[in-house]
């Protein structure tokens, strides 16, 4: 049997129980793709990330329950977590190869720092099935990887209560439906829901950031906003727009330490 160490961190948060939980499994290398996914669904979270040592920094994988995605927030800032709080990583910056190329993650004190793509959203027609699950209706509806619905209030997306067996009707892997309003204490809020998807409502959504940060950039007048997304274990996140690029940060607990073992 091998015996692989795996923690359990929650990202986006301050406190224990709240955020996003990602399972981090540190590898010498890979194991088959048939192998992540079934460690991932016995871990039975959001996202679990993977990853090897590659050069000077670490090449990094991400699968939900369901598939692996080409990007996430919540579980990368947990490897940064890791390497830096379990595994004795010295340097401030942190490099990682994955599906959307080079990531940085500046790590300072518990804070990190993600230097992710911008993935601006356009406007867009809103399917129907969409339109029908929604108990609110947007007043704008665009859409990068995920559709990303515009609401009047943060009371709208509080309130929102979408039908998932409609949803669930239609396929949207390996994107979602990003909700979002201006802040009351906070620049903006949103939430994220995924149809199909083991986990219905993502509780923080890093990747979901990179379409909300260069929006709200330009609809507030603003490169630096605080960002709360309004899950059950709500998610904090610091957002900085840099053009091509985008800046998120947050903080993260470690809840758990361990080992899987793998014939």
């Amino acid at each position: 049997m091998n015996k692989i160490p795996c923690y359990q961190i929650d990202a986006f948060t301050d406190e224990l129980f709240g955020g996003n939980p990602a399972c981090v499994v540190v590898l010498q290398s890979w194991l088959p793709d048939n192998m992540l996914l079934k460690i991932t669904q016995e871990n039975a979270v959001p996202e679990t990330a993977f990853f090897i040592p590659e050069g000077e920094g670490f090449h990094l994988r991400w699968f939900t329950p369901e598939h692996e995605m080409d990007l996430c927030g919540h579980a990368t800032l947990a490897t940064a977590h890791v390497l830096k709080t379990e595994l004795g990583y010295t340097g401030d910056r942190i490099r990682f190869n994955s599906k959307s190329g080079i990531l940085e993650v500046e790590a300072k004190d518990n804070s990190y720092t993600l230097n992710f793509p911008s993935r601006k959203p356009d406007q867009a027609e809103l399917p129907e099935i969409i339109a029908q699950s929604l108990n609110i209706k947007p007043v704008k509806v665009l859409k990068s990887r995920d559709y990303f619905l515009v609401y009047e209030t943060e009371q709208d997306i509080l309130n929102l209560k979408p039908d998932r067996e409609k949803l669930n009707q239609i396929s949207t892997a390996p994107g979602g439906i990003i909700v979002t309003a201006k802040g009351n204490d906070s620049d903006f809020v949103s939430r994220f829901f995924v149809p199909q998807a083991s986990i219905f409502e993502d509780p923080v959504t890093g990747s979901a950031h990179c379409s909300l940060i260069p929006y709200w950039s330009e609809q507030l007048g603003k490169k630096e906003m605080n960002a709360r997304q309004l899950s059950d274990r709500l998610g904090k996140l610091q957002c900085t727009h840099l053009g091509d690029r985008v800046l998120i940060s947050g903080t993260a607990m470690t809840y758990s330490a361990g080992y899987i073992f793998i014939p």
